[in-house]
């Protein structure tokens, strides 16, 4: 916790990342429903998302450390499965497998670079994939489609679901730049591969 966070943003900090390890609820989600758990008002101080991440990195540290590592790398060499079938689109990894904080719970997030969205949805039933379509805000405050599909995972046993958002070709230059923390907030496949062997190391 840093010296400026305000106790009840710490607290929301902290319930919000049980909530997020434990049940893999997204940040925004996750930050509401502790507001709710905690009966605070909806004027509550919110913990920024970098502060909600170092209380998911802690709480991971203190309860998962046996289980986490082993099902991030799980999920990670998945997603590095479906970037090399999706290569033609630029795939990029975000979220929480690309930060390294997911556990079994958690969706795989690409990003696809493709001028025609519509390329990418007949990429996925030449594959025979059966995908869920639906809207998320884009990086310009538009809508943009995502894709999802449930992909199975051997080495879990189980379905993971791997939600694809498809983005103008022309977002890709503003894709890897680093956050306050000089972390990038993406990568392509390449990038990928180079956290899986730091993270075998």
């Amino acid at each position: 916790m840093s010296m400026e966070q305000h106790p009840v943003s710490a607290e929301i900090a902290a319930t919000a990342a049980r909530l997020v390890v434990e049940e893999g609820l997204e940040y925004g989600p996750a930050k509401r429903r502790a507001v709710k758990q905690l009966g605070l008002g909806k004027h509550a101080p919110l913990p920024s998302n970098d502060e909600l991440e170092d209380e998911v990195r802690d709480y991971l540290a203190l309860f998962c450390a046996d289980t986490q590592p082993q099902e991030l790398l799980a999920l990670r060499e998945l997603a590095a499965q479906w970037m090399e079938r999706l290569g033609e689109f630029r795939p990029h990894l975000c979220g929480a497998v690309w930060r390294g904080t997911a556990t079994r719970l958690n969706n795989i997030h690409l990003q696809l670079y493709c001028d025609d969205s519509k390329a990418a949805e007949i990429a996925l039933i030449n594959m025979s994939v059966d995908y869920e379509t639906g809207e998320t805000t884009g990086p310009r405050g538009e809508a943009v489609q995502v894709l999802s599909f449930a992909a199975p995972c051997r080495a879990l046993q189980e379905s993971v679901t791997i939600a694809m958002t498809i983005l103008d070709y022309d977002d890709q230059r503003g894709a890897l730049k680093r956050d306050a923390r000089g972390r990038s907030e993406r990568g392509d496949l390449a990038a990928l591969r180079k956290l899986m062997l730091e993270q075998a190391e």
